[in-house]
């Protein structure tokens, strides 16, 4: 990649860092890895869950919610989110 290229996509502070040592955005991926799902280090990184238990669309989205609590946005907002995804969940079993 170059200089120009990755001056376009890496914050200035970070972008030094990166040229210097390219693992450095590895600690906190805000694209891959986002600290408040847990992060690549963490077993229980959101993602790794939702893939392990097999979630579909609806109760992916509610754990993603549930795990990242008050963590991005208020802990309020997170559990209504939750919340819209499980109703939505139970409303599509309702009609079966």
């Amino acid at each position: 990649m170059t200089r120009q290229i990755m001056k376009n996509l890496i914050p200035p502070k970070t972008l030094k860092d990166f040229l210097n040592n390219p693992s450095v955005l590895d600690k906190n991926d805000p694209v891959n890895h986002p600290s408040h799902y847990g992060g690549k280090d963490n077993p229980y990184e959101t993602i790794k869950v939702i893939n392990a238990w097999k979630l579909d669309f609806y109760l992916g989205n509610a754990v993603k919610y549930i795990s990242r609590a008050g963590k991005k946005e208020s802990e309020l907002v997170d559990l209504k989110k939750a919340r819209w995804y499980l109703d939505c969940k139970i409303e599509l079993l309702e009609k079966k």
